[in-house]
């Protein structure tokens, strides 16, 4: 598919082709996309900007689907430079050619298309899409992913009367290419401009509701730098999922949402009829700021009245009092009939413990981010192709060691060998005095700990090993620690990454190669018919299946 009409072409085959197999093996169902990628004139904060749109849109649509659901997604790039979408949350299962990072895929070239060929196996919840090259998520083209259970699975909440997506979080004035350009010459970004909530700044967007009745938000932080706070004016929210995991149902006035996460909750609209501010303002900046939407009653006749309601303590201690709250329901189902918690992650052996710290190293006179020690520069071929191909000097398996180490800081491309079916302990250090918001693809993890200062092997008699929430984005706040637990069941190459995009850009990532010796179908699948090759990889010939 390197030309348009041959990417038409194909695409038609892929229905028909799917189509026949499912009426003859039963298949999940099937979710077909074609998504045109534009940039386009947007005035998100009233200055106009080149953004990033799908099928014209800003912020592009919403997916929505089922557990197990098959969802193909044909991205035809109308860009003038190579653009890729990843999927932030999602697994990935056996699968890692689709994730949509340099690391795994060919960027699609200006003019050409791809076909994401996804399967939501044993998911439920609420994720995010975003672009995850050049700093184009500074431009728009993200969008919700909603991922509904099966008729079949109990829910441990009555049906909601309506389920909205809110996508909210930090924006710039300056085009991302600009943006790009500072970074690029060793500076920092400068401080937001503002905030927004789908795409739109304070009090354009709105949310009806029926007096009486109860409601889903789904929120995600889809910003570049910075926490947020959501809350609602008068009204309670009902804590019940986090990304993926059914939670127990706290009730919180306001919910700190760090980079790259989501949870859903639940606001029964129990208030007098009149209309309310939705408020979403910044945590842990030196200045606050603040943006608003609108619950709107259906039979309100009054307009919001008075400011925003005030946000939450700033102090650390508030925030990381409410982390440690979010638990797992264990008497909920997940994707399957059987309970979440039966999975008893506190009773695994540890096979291996690795410990992350982030730093801001000034290397060859600019600004840099590392992971220990290791500032990672991108190679000229995808790192899963070069390990495909079998082709040499793209990567070093263990050119990043287990634990930070006191010496000098190092730009290489750095990747991590794992060993699959192993059980890591991994801990986050943050000796800094920024939070902190990692994610890593492919995999969810218990979020056994958190604490204060250095973490030390007494830290884990604080460990929760009975209902910890899983989930694939996690905070450390200031001069403090996180640690998970993580299942290593998935074969492939795997992005960890900060969530704080400048960071990331200058370095703060590597990719785990979690690897089986069997080689089997069992255990990963094998490179799509229609995987775009690129760098040393360029002309190698795929193999068919």
């Amino acid at each position: 598919m390197r030309d348009r009409s041959k990417g038409k072409y194909w695409c038609v085959v892929l229905v028909l082709l799917t189509l026949v197999w499912k009426s003859i093996n039963g298949e999940d169902p099937y979710r077909f996309f074609t998504w045109n990628i534009t940039y386009g004139d947007i005035f998100p904060l009233g200055v106009k900007q080149q953004g990033i749109l799908i099928n014209g849109q800003f912020p592009g649509p919403n997916i929505e689907s089922v557990t197990n659901d098959n969802v193909i997604v044909n991205i035809i790039n109308n860009l003038d430079e190579p653009f890729l979408i990843s999927w932030n949350g999602i697994q990935q299962r056996r699968n890692s050619w689709q994730d949509g990072v340099y690391g795994t895929n060919c960027p699609i070239p200006p003019g050409q298309n791809f076909t994401y060929i996804l399967q939501f196996k044993d998911q439920i919840g609420s994720f995010f899409y975003f672009p995850s090259l050049a700093f184009h998520k500074a431009a728009g083209g993200f969008g919700g992913i909603t991922i509904s259970s099966r008729p079949m699975i109990p829910v441990p909440f009555p049906a909601p009367a309506g389920d909205f997506t809110i996508l909210s979080g930090d924006w710039f004035i300056q085009n991302h290419t600009d943006l790009k350009a500072v970074l690029d010459g060793g500076h920092g970004l400068p401080f937001p401009a503002g905030l927004l909530i789908n795409g739109c700044a304070t009090n354009i967007s709105s949310f009806t509701v029926d007096q009486g009745k109860t409601y889903r938000f789904r929120l995600s932080n889809v910003g570049l730098t910075t926490s947020i706070n959501f809350r609602i004016k008068g009204h309670k929210m009902l804590l019940v999922e986090t990304e993926g995991t059914h939670t127990l149902q706290n009730t919180y006035s306001s919910l700190d949402i760090h980079l790259g996460q989501s949870y859903s909750v639940l606001v029964t609209a129990d208030q007098p009829c009149q209309d309310y501010y939705i408020v979403v303002s910044t945590c842990f900046t030196s200045q606050i700021l603040t943006t608003t939407s609108i619950l709107h009653y259906s039979n309100s006749t009054k307009n919001v009245t008075g400011p925003p309601s005030d946000g939450p303590p700033t102090e650390i201690e508030w925030s990381l009092n409410q982390a440690l709250s979010l638990r797992q329901n264990l008497t909920a189902s997940g994707p399957r009939p059987n309970p979440q918690g039966s999975y008893h992650y506190g009773r695994v052996n540890i096979t291996r413990t690795i410990k992350l710290a982030n730093s801001a190293p000034i290397i060859n006179g600019k600004q840099r981010y590392a992971v220990n020690g290791v500032s990672f520069i991108p190679a000229d071929t995808p790192l899963k192709l070069a390990d495909y191909f079998n082709i040499s000097g793209v990567f070093n398996l263990g050119n990043i060691p287990d634990n930070p180490g006191g010496g000098w800081n190092y730009l290489r491309t750095s990747v991590m060998a794992a060993d699959f079916r192993g059980f890591a302990e991994v801990v986050f250090e943050n000796s800094g005095d920024t939070l902190q918001s990692w994610h890593i693809d492919g995999h969810f993890f218990f979020v056994v700990g958190m604490g204060r200062w250095q973490w030390s092997v007494s830290s884990r008699s604080s460990y929760n090993l009975r209902d910890a929430i899983t989930r694939c984005t996690v905070q450390v706040y200031p001069r403090s620690w996180t640690s998970v637990y993580m299942p290593l069941d998935n074969v492939g190459m795997w992005n960890i990454r900060s969530e704080n995009w400048a960071r990331q850009y200058l370095g703060q990532q590597f990719y785990l190669r979690v690897y089986s010796a069997a080689h089997s179908w069992r255990d990963e699948y094998p490179i799509p018919k229609n995987a775009l090759l690129c760098g040393q990889a360029l002309g190698r010939q795929l193999d068919r299946y």
